[in-house]
């Protein structure tokens, strides 16, 4: 071919500059139960083996690609507040995507509010949990409102008149979004009206004002007046609402309609604008004489629903162990494709030390979530009802708290793209500090086990059964819990030292759990690296000897299967 015919070829392809290649794909189309070995034993060992077949069923679903992209569209088209109507009359009226009903319904057709209360029994609690663990992976923010709508149930139930009038609907496994009377609907939901501006977590400080309609007293009717200055889910159907009555603070539930059809005066002011959650609104509300029931006794409301709070805190440790998984599984999955210097990513050492360790993270954080879960369904037994009383705490301050640098890690591992907006980093990073402020921050946990160590010392006792379990198994462990006995037996100032007492318990019991039940590899690297020299530094700093390799493999997210 002369020159000229040879330019000629070069013009005729100017436009291909270069073939796609070494780049990663969506991870889409993946069963997000049988591809999670991790998860697939904890439901086995903590007593949820019968729920195989639909969790893997539930898995083949929230991992298809038109399922993950619900989560996509619900985060990019968040919530919009309507006041009014194009009338002028007060509406309080949010509207959503149709891919956050779509992710509701899903929820709730699955029993992720409700299948504890409605068949309790060995398990529930973890299949439970295992359901809500896959589906927070697709999104987290619509995981708020069914959180609530879970943990409402055993508060409402200390007042046995009104469980026998919501209690029906909210177990339902009805989604309906209608901005409608409780009374013309199937299935309900509840959020929760705590905080105030001027208390944050010191709900105690709390101004919100109930006046007795009539007479008073659990279940009678009250009317509330005050600001809520962040109000989660003001669409839900009714909410576990904080005032102070003539007895002091007590709990009320406050529907968005009375009975008679007309609208409460529960009006919205605006929608929080978050950096995360971004699919879930939550929004500042004022009352204005809004009818509500009591529920639990007067001056109690604090006690009435302590124990919703907990099963909130419990998922926010389903949710942030799920944001770990998703990480995790998105570095994993782009370092099995991705070749750099001549080798695919996740053979290269460096590169095996960080994959390996941030997995090493999430099975710690899944492994004390599950036990936790059996905690629940056992509560009959003293040693379990403690296990949840202080666990439930320990763990929603450390798993919730590792989260955020977990997800940033991950995102370093896919590299400059992870960066990218239409990608899911962006998201997970965004959505990963969340859950550590969200019903109660680092602070207030660490300060939940020392109040519960205070009212119930026989919590330390069973803690210390708990991972007394594992002895002699490790003898790194061995000598961590040694020395976390010792800073029991000083008490000074441990308010002050309350977080590195906190840390020592998270990182004990979750060694204990992986020594006594995970494969060889992965309990004895988490030993070395979070037991050794003080503790755990930056991801990727594990010691020698570990097997990476076996690791990542039984992490690495698979192709579907059923």
């Amino acid at each position: 071919m002369n020159a000229p015919d040879m330019q000629l070829k070069d013009r005729l392809f100017l436009a291909d500059t270069h073939d796609v290649i070494n780049v990663s794909h969506e991870l889409v189309d993946t069963n997000l139960y049988l591809q999670d070995i991790a998860l697939q034993e904890a439901v086995r060992r903590e007593g949820a083996a019968w729920a195989h077949d639909d969790l893997a069923a539930f898995g083949q679903l929230t991992g298809a690609a038109d399922h993950l992209a619900l989560g996509v569209l619900a985060n990019r088209y968040g919530p919009e507040l309507e006041t009014h109507d194009r009338f002028g009359n007060r509406v309080d009226l949010v509207t959503f995507h149709p891919a956050y009903h779509a992710l509701m319904k899903t929820s709730i057709e699955h029993g992720l509010h409700a299948s504890p209360w409605t068949d309790p029994g060995p398990g529930a609690h973890v299949a439970r949990a295992a359901r809500t663990y896959m589906h927070s992976q697709v999104d987290a923010g619509h995981g708020c409102p069914i959180t609530m709508t879970f943990a409402a149930l055993p508060s409402l139930r200390t007042t046995p008149a009104l469980a026998q009038l919501w209690e029906p609907r909210i177990t339902a496994r009805v989604y309906d979004p209608r901005n409608v009377p409780a009374a013309a609907k199937q299935g309900l939901t509840i959020g929760m009206a705590m905080t105030e501006k001027q208390g944050g977590s010191d709900v105690r400080a709390n101004t919100t004002r109930a006046y007795p309609v009539g007479a008073a007293g659990p279940g009678a009717a009250y009317e509330l007046v005050g600001h809520k200055y962040f109000v989660s889910a003001p669409m839900s159907d009714a909410f576990l609402v904080l005032a102070q009555a003539p007895g002091g603070l007590s709990c009320f539930l406050l529907p968005r309609w009375r009975p008679d059809g007309s609208k409460n005066p529960l009006q919205v002011l605006r929608l929080k604008r978050k950096m995360g959650n971004v699919s879930n609104a939550s929004s500042e509300t004022e009352l204005r004489g809004a009818l509500a029931w009591m529920v639990g006794e007067e001056g109690r409301g604090v006690r009435t629903i302590i124990e919703m709070v907990a099963m909130t805190r419990f998922d926010c440790m389903v949710g942030s162990s799920a944001g770990q998984r998703a990480a995790v599984s998105q570095a994993l999955h782009h370092c099995s494709i991705r070749s750099a210097f001549g080798r695919v990513l996740n053979q290269q050492p460096l590169m095996r030390n960080v994959l390996a360790d941030l997995v090493l993270e999430n099975e710690g954080a899944l492994a004390l979530t599950m036990r936790v879960a059996r905690a629940m369904d056992h509560r009959a037994d003293r040693h379990e009802d403690l296990l949840v009383r202080l666990c439930t705490a320990v763990g929603k301050y450390w798993i919730c708290k590792r989260t955020p640098n977990h997800a940033y890690e991950a995102m370093e591992c896919i590299g400059g793209s992870g960066v990218m907006e239409d990608g899911p980093f962006p998201r997970l990073f965004r959505e990963s500090p969340v859950n550590a402020i969200w019903e109660g921050s680092g602070n207030i946990q660490c300060l939940d086990v020392l109040r519960a160590m205070h009212k119930t010392p026989e919590v330390v006792d069973a803690f210390f059964r708990e991972v007394g379990a594992a002895k002699g198994a490790s003898a790194l462990l061995d000598r961590w819990v040694g020395a976390l006995r010792d800073e029991f037996k000083d008490l000074a100032d441990v308010e002050y030292r309350a977080r590195g007492i906190v840390d020592r318990m998270a990182l004990a019991i979750q060694a204990a759990l992986l020594v006594q039940h995970a494969p060889a590899q992965v309990a004895d690297a988490f030993c070395a690296s979070r037991l050794a020299d003080g503790g755990h530094r930056n991801y990727g700093t594990l010691p020698r000897g570990v097997d990476c390799a076996a690791i990542i493999e039984r992490a690495t997210p698979r192709a579907s299967s059923s």
